[in-house]
């Protein structure tokens, strides 16, 4: 994929979402369990004049609603956990320049119940007890999703699943350019949706990774194509149980109606049985059944659309790895076709395909032993998906802070594959009761050692493999900076 595909998913942006998420997490690990189902009303476009309004968190889209609840005539102010330093001075002094109040270092009860509207940025629980209280006094606490789709203009396609959603986000984005479209590609990916929502929204398309969080503080959330990908255990440490996970990701089609489409991973079992009224449902998988709308056939994506008409794309080009992969294009060519992309560019993009950084991206090779950094794995079912899409024999370097999954599937998937596996963070001794007497491994206590070890037990045709199946921030800022460090390890290696 080219850098244009790239343009939009910066890795800053994302590092300040996700270093809120994981310091929210720490203060209220398991908060959203007590989430209740709600319900809100607010005009198209709200009118908010006058009223007292909270936005939690100053990451880019705490930053993006404040400046839109500013100019539409609230009183704002920004709710920040962090300490000051944590911030860039100048944009504070801008931000209150603006008459936008901050409050830093902690949230305030008395800020929380005294607002007319409390806007969650990205990572922010539902669940944290301050916004539990604020809804039980009757003051709606949405999510800056929810926020962005009442001023929306412009039509949604939305991307959610556990994995491959920044991937075939990516991809759909680059499709609509390649046909000659303007494309506002973000979300939960890099670029918050209200920065697109406070600007001119020129774009044909907006293009949305959407994650489970969002979705859950979005009940207006309407995307005129929606597509999950799949559904496996994650994020246990923020759902009461995996039932409430697969609810949460349900949820992007509860608003669809007739003319929308849902775009399903019809092997995956929590979406085989999905059936939702209202959309068009358009149903993949790698085999052909009599159900699905897209199958793999002789090298070749064929499609057979409900209108009756009949589509072969070439897979001769296709770069990325593995069978989840195939699942990917499927997904990206039929919502393609269900939005009017002509055959030709869907060809197109599809022969451009290249793997996103951090995502099972070769970064190496030293003395015949390949280096593989999949940083994005960062719960079980994206690791095992790794483990079953580069070359074996593998040396495995896994481990990060604990999501509540269980390591047993990615024992089943490695045991004939992983040579050696190193450990490290702190889920490195429960991953360590899993492999037992099953995956030799050992411990490191920093990724810069945990690659040295791995390349000395590597032999020539070797893998190393980087999929943590954990998050990154007990020893990172975000999985991309983990990533950085681990390309950065493998580089060192040639100089050694």
């Amino acid at each position: 994929m080219n850098e244009h595909c790239h343009r939009h998913a910066s890795e800053t942006l994302k590092k300040e979402t996700e270093t809120e998420t994981t310091m929210q997490d720490r203060r209220t690990p398991s908060a959203d369990r007590s989430a209740l189902p709600f319900r809100m009303e607010l005009a198209h476009p709200p009118d908010v004049r006058g009223r007292k309004a909270v936005v939690a968190g100053l990451g880019v889209s705490g930053i993006a609603s404040a400046r839109w609840l500013m100019q539409a005539g609230a009183q704002v102010t920004i709710s920040e956990i962090r300490r000051l330093e944590a911030f860039d001075p100048k944009l504070v002094t801008e931000l209150q320049s603006a008459g936008i109040t901050i409050e830093i270092g902690g949230h305030q009860k008395e800020t929380f119940f005294q607002a007319d509207l409390i806007v969650l940025s990205p990572g922010v629980p539902l669940g944290m007890p301050l916004c539990v209280g604020a809804r039980e006094k009757g003051i709606p606490v949405i999510g800056e999703m929810e926020l962005a789709v009442h001023i929306f203009r412009t039509p949604v396609i939305a991307i959610t699943g556990t994995n491959g959603k920044s991937t075939v986000t990516e991809c759909l984005g680059e499709l609509l350019h390649g046909a000659g479209l303007k494309a506002f590609v973000g979300g939960n990916l890099g670029t918050p949706l209200m920065t697109y929502a406070i600007g001119p929204q020129t774009d044909d398309w907006v293009v949305a990774e959407v994650s489970s969080f969002q979705l859950d503080t979005s009940p207006s959330f309407h995307p005129r194509a929606a597509v999950i990908l799949n559904i496996t255990p994650d994020h246990l440490d923020r759902y009461a149980d995996f039932n409430a996970y697969v609810r949460s990701k349900h949820a992007i089609a509860r608003n669809q109606e007739p003319g929308d489409h849902l775009i399903l991973n019809d092997a995956d079992p929590h979406l085989e049985h999905f059936d939702p009224s209202g959309s068009t449902i358009l149903r993949y998988g790698l085999d052909e059944t009599e159900r699905r709308h897209a199958f793999i056939r002789d090298g070749a994506v064929v499609v057979r659309m409900p209108s009756g008409s009949f589509h072969r794309f070439s897979l001769g080009s296709f770069a990325l790895p593995g069978r989840h992969n195939l699942e990917n294009v499927m997904a990206v060519i039929l919502t393609a076709l269900a939005v009017g992309i002509p055959e030709t560019a869907i060809q197109q993009a599809i022969d451009r395909f290249r793997a996103l950084p951090n995502r099972l991206e070769k970064v190496g090779e030293q003395d015949g032993v390949s280096f593989y950094n999949d940083s994005k794995a960062t719960n079980v079912d994206a690791a095992v998906r790794s483990i079953e899409s580069v070359p074996a024999p593998i040396v495995l370097i896994a481990g990060g802070r604990h999501k509540g999954a269980d390591y047993r599937p990615l024992a089943d998937a490695g045991e004939k594959r992983i040579r050696h596996a190193i450990l490290i963070g702190e889920a490195k001794n429960l991953i360590a009761a899993d492999f037992s007497g099953r995956i030799a491994f050992s411990m490191a206590g920093t990724l810069e050692a945990a690659v040295a070890k791995a390349f000395a037990l590597a032999k020539p045709g070797d893998t190393v493999l980087l999929a943590p199946a954990c998050s990154s921030f007990d020893m990172f800022s975000d999985y991309a900076h983990r990533g950085r460090v681990f390309r950065q390890a493998v580089e060192a290696l040639s100089h050694g």
